[in-house]
């Protein structure tokens, strides 16, 4: 049935709509009907500060998004959202946060005033079985979400919302997870995993942090051996990245940066395209490495 025609019949019968309950009426008129399907992007963020500066990493971000069709709402799976369960933003204008410190006036005074989707929200709800999905009115979007979306949208006029990180779950978990929610995917909704595949910030190499392209052995080591991985389609060897060996385990003293890789990867399908963009390793100890399928 035409969704006009739906509405007219609906509100024609006052009896059949007290009998429905808001929520039902929700998702049958928002605006979660069926798209073209999105593409899926991994964004290795690196510095907040690429949120105000122009540099090579923030132009392979625009070029990634280029061809992408305009979405009717943003997921990001950032790894500076973790939590204890799971939970997505479902407030209507989620605040810009500042999680940092030590950087220039000029980056807190940031802001990224997109809106944000509690019908989405409601929606991934919904639809993710594996646990249940607490609806956040507090967070907000961090630097992991808008560094990167203010270059792919930089008129915040698309509704973003924010899926956090488990982070008593091991990466199996956030795998299957994260195929849950393919179907958005379908609704006009662009899925981002906002991380870094090399990511050691204990190990900075300070006096490197202008050169043009510097990296450890180990942590070229790492991300050449990720993108075999992932060229190859291989992604049990991603999941078990503690498996494989010292120089990835340098790479990923913690999980939160590595996770919103596998969140991009799981919703991959035979019938994707997939590329890399931004290879390079910046201060030693850091991969710009990014992922568009689709």
């Amino acid at each position: 049935m035409e969704r006009s025609r739906f509405l007219k019949l609906l509100f024609a019968s006052p009896l059949l709509f007290s009998a429905m309950k808001l929520r039902d009426l929700e998702t049958m008129t928002n605006g979660l009907t069926e798209t073209e399907k999105m593409p899926v992007l991994f964004l290795g963020h690196g510095s907040p500060m690429n949120a105000i500066e122009e540099n090579e990493f923030v132009a392979g971000f625009r070029a990634m998004g280029k061809d992408i069709p305009k979405p009717k709402a943003i997921l990001v799976v950032s790894a500076h959202w973790e939590t204890k369960g799971t939970f997505v933003t479902a407030m209507d204008k989620p605040q810009t946060i500042h999680d940092f410190g030590g950087f220039p006036k000029a980056l807190f005074d940031f802001q990224y005033p997109a809106p944000g989707s509690p019908t989405t929200a409601a929606e991934a709800k919904k639809i993710i079985t594996k646990t249940t999905v607490g609806l956040d009115d507090k967070w907000g979007l961090d630097h992991g979400a808008w560094s990167v979306v203010t270059h792919l949208y930089p008129k915040a006029d698309i509704p973003v919302i924010q899926l956090s990180i488990d982070y008593t779950q091991n990466a199996q978990y956030h795998y299957e997870l994260a195929k849950e929610l393919a179907s958005l995917r379908k609704k006009g909704v662009l899925i981002i995993g906002s991380g870094n595949m090399v990511h050691n910030l204990g190990m900075i190499a300070w006096d490197k942090l202008n050169a043009d392209s510097y990296g450890y052995d180990w942590a070229i080591e790492a991300n050449e051996k990720m993108k075999k991985f992932i060229l190859s389609g291989d992604h049990q060897q991603l999941i078990n990245y503690r498996s494989q060996g010292k120089a990835w385990d340098l790479a990923i003293p913690s999980p939160e940066h590595y996770l919103p890789l596998l969140y991009t990867l799981a919703l991959k399908d035979e019938k994707d395209s997939l590329s890399i963009h931004n290879g390079k390793p910046v201060a030693g100890s850091l991969t710009m490495t990014s992922v568009k399928i689709g």
